[in-house]
């Protein structure tokens, strides 16, 4: 059974490395998805599923078991931490673990960034992102000229109850680094079972894009899309500031053997083409770039439609990782992109929540005749993670189709 299982692995990780280095494996590779659905699916709360390590061990490995696909994305419940990766990103063995801020972290830190289940809202409530403005325009001086700095000694103690006094931080960071570790352990823990089952372990780190950073967790979305028209020189240097600290972040995965890093884009969709090649791209670019020369590729989730970008992709070296679309025709993208970079999605979450067997059916089989040819290309849905609401027997309509016609 255990060689079963290693057979199997290998056989799926060289499915998905083959799509990655734009080759045409056996068959399309599938990664599978997440969120809601797993909890609801195992019959407890979103608030255990977040909490309670054990229960969401249990239920992430029945449903590996009961739904299987190539390549896993199904984990613990955690939302972006990069805030927090920039501020330690001078210390590799801490930065390393603040990719997620967990539900047990978030208690412990009393950040205003998220929403948790039993928490600020209802047992059964997803996690919530709310971000908001904890820097003010005047503070990009400060920001350009030491972000690592600025972010330690300003940004998160505004952001951050519990980090609010010298002597509350000291005790909160101890208590930080005990959930760091409680939840290393849980992810390791994790790796076993889906090992067990025959998925391949592809190590992975973060890494994000420098704007991103200002506007997710400093300035605010609304304020950074106005900043750029007021003070777009500065707001140029503090992404370009960031460059340094968000790659080594990215770096300190490498002493856990990851080869790619998980780049989540969020205002690539606010921006005019212009604008993004301005103020978003070039940095973002640099990132790329940087892990590119120390052996990691990028896995960038171009979030919202990225059409009116999609040609910038074609900047970076052939083979530099997987381009991973949620609106953007992967029809399209695959035809721009062919033979330079490896495409991923095609699967509309809409889709699977609110089609029928039969309608999954034949986009599986129509997506499969113009994209499979050639490879270089992955099959997900279009996000990661699925509601509650999720009907199960779609989800096997999904899987039988995947079979059948990937």
């Amino acid at each position: 059974m255990v060689q079963e299982s290693k057979d199997l692995a290998q056989k799926r990780y060289e499915r998905i490395m083959a799509a990655i280095n734009l080759e045409e494996p056996d068959k399309v590779p599938f990664r599978g998805f997440g969120g809601d659905i797993i909890p609801e699916y195992y019959g407890i709360s979103y608030q255990e599923f977040c909490f309670d390590y054990d229960k969401a061990l249990k239920a992430i490995e029945k449903f590996l078991k009961d739904f299987p696909c190539d390549w896993s994305s199904a984990g613990l419940a955690g939302l972006d931490g990069r805030v927090f990766s920039i501020a330690f990103a001078n210390w590799p063995e801490v930065t390393v673990n603040t990719t997620f801020i967990t539900g047990p972290m978030h208690k412990v830190l009393e950040d205003k960034y998220y929403r948790y289940p039993g928490m600020e809202t209802s047992e059964n409530s997803s996690p919530q992102f709310i971000g908001g403005t904890f820097m003010e325009a005047d503070e990009y001086d400060k920001l350009i000229e030491d972000p690592v700095k600025f972010v330690a000694e300003t940004v998160l103690p505004r952001a951050c109850k519990n980090l609010e006094s010298p002597s509350s931080a000291m005790a909160t960071m101890v208590k930080l680094g005990e959930e760091f570790a409680k939840y290393n352990a849980a992810v390791r823990q994790l790796g076993a079972i889906a090992a067990s089952m025959g998925y391949p372990s592809i190590p992975m780190g973060g890494a994000y894009a420098p704007l991103d950073i200002i506007g997710d967790f400093l300035r605010g979305i609304e304020n950074v899309l106005l900043d750029i028209r007021r003070y777009p020189d500065k707001v140029k240097k503090a992404a370009e500031a960031l460059v340094e600290p968000v790659t080594k972040y990215a770096l300190s995965f490498k002493a856990r053997g990851a080869k790619l890093a998980f780049i989540p884009l969020h205002l690539n969709e606010y921006l005019s083409p212009k604008l993004y090649k301005e103020f978003y791209w070039p940095t973002l670019k640099k990132v790329i770039l940087n892990l590119l020369d120390e052996g990691i590729k990028s896995f960038v989730f171009f979030e919202g439609n990225h059409t009116p970008h999609l040609e910038t992709i074609l900047e970076l070296p052939k083979g530099w990782g997987i381009a991973y679309f949620e609106k953007t025709d992967v029809v399209k993208a695959k035809e721009v992109l062919k033979g330079h970079s490896c495409v991923m999605g095609g699967i509309p979450a809409n889709l699977i929540i609110g089609g029928t067997p039969a309608q999954i059916d034949e986009h599986i089989k129509t997506l499969m005749e113009k994209v499979k040819p050639g490879g270089g290309f992955i099959l997900s849905t279009t996000i990661g993670t699925l509601p509650r609401e999720t009907p199960v027997e779609n989800i096997k309509a999904l899987i039988d189709a995947i079979e059948k016609y990937a």
